[in-house]
């Protein structure tokens, strides 16, 4: 091995952070061969986290730190939404902690590589697509577990939650999440309803933000925000809600 690329590593690697993670990609950019850097894996300097990526040497990576990378690194369109960025925010106070999935979101078509995927990370780590959103809008850089992540800001993550109800987010406990969030930004709302492609997301933020008399409601400009047409039954033996054409859980229309 040269002496530029033993230097190279040799930085690389004690310039990785605790739990962090440098992937193939990365190491290409830096002029680190594949073979240049198994040298180093069987010399004890770096472990490997699956194929295309590696670690420090008696290192754990945490989703966090891989995520970073792939982020950083490789500029993947992946970032932390909804239930898992409010909770972040400090709205998640409804988080079934222990039991609620690590929530990732990107366009169709842009998923983690193999490798993060495989890997058994001690929470859950549950990614979805959806062209729902536009890309990149309201998502902005925030801290998990002393890792800089993209994340969904509330205005987003609150409509990436409507996404997943009610199969994979219970309704009734969205709206309790949802109605805590006072401080919603009415133009990064307009925003992303306008843009928005579900009219069930759609509709479901309209009507709960209404029963919750959020301020953000009142100046949103309702005539822009494209509802759609015909009834949506989302739960069984529901009541329906005639302005939003909702069949929503009854324990949402009691007064």
């Amino acid at each position: 091995m040269g002496i530029s690329s033993d230097s190279k590593i040799k930085s690389l690697v004690h310039a990785l952070p605790r739990h962090g993670a440098v992937t193939r990609s990365a190491l290409a950019a830096l002029g680190i061969t594949p073979q240049h850097t198994q040298k180093y894996v069987a010399g004890g300097w770096l472990e490997s986290v699956g194929s295309g990526a590696f670690k420090r040497a008696g290192d754990t990576p945490t989703w966090q730190g891989a995520l970073h990378a792939l982020q950083a690194q490789d500029g993947l369109a992946v970032h932390v939404g909804g239930l898992t960025a409010l909770a972040a925010e400090g709205a998640g106070q409804f988080a079934r902690l222990g039991r609620e999935p690590v929530w990732l979101f990107s366009a169709r078509g842009v998923r983690p590589p193999l490798w993060f995927r495989k890997h058994r990370w001690p929470a859950e780590v549950t990614h979805v697509t959806s062209k729902c959103l536009p890309a990149g809008v309201a998502v902005r850089a925030r801290d998990f577990g002393g890792f800089s992540l993209l994340a969904s800001a509330p205005e987003r993550a609150i409509l990436e939650c409507l996404l997943l109800a009610p199969d994979r987010m219970d309704l009734v406990e969205t709206y309790g999440l949802l109605e805590n969030l006072r401080t919603l930004r009415p133009k990064v709302m307009q925003t992303l309803l306008e843009a928005c492609s579900s009219v069930k997301v759609k509709r479901l933020f309209m009507f709960m933000a209404e029963r919750a008399a959020l301020p953000v409601f009142g100046r949103l400009d309702h005539g822009r925000i494209d509802l759609g047409r015909g009834a949506r039954s989302l739960v069984p033996k529901g009541a329906y809600v005639a302005k939003y054409e909702l069949v929503v859980p009854r324990a949402l229309v009691r007064e």
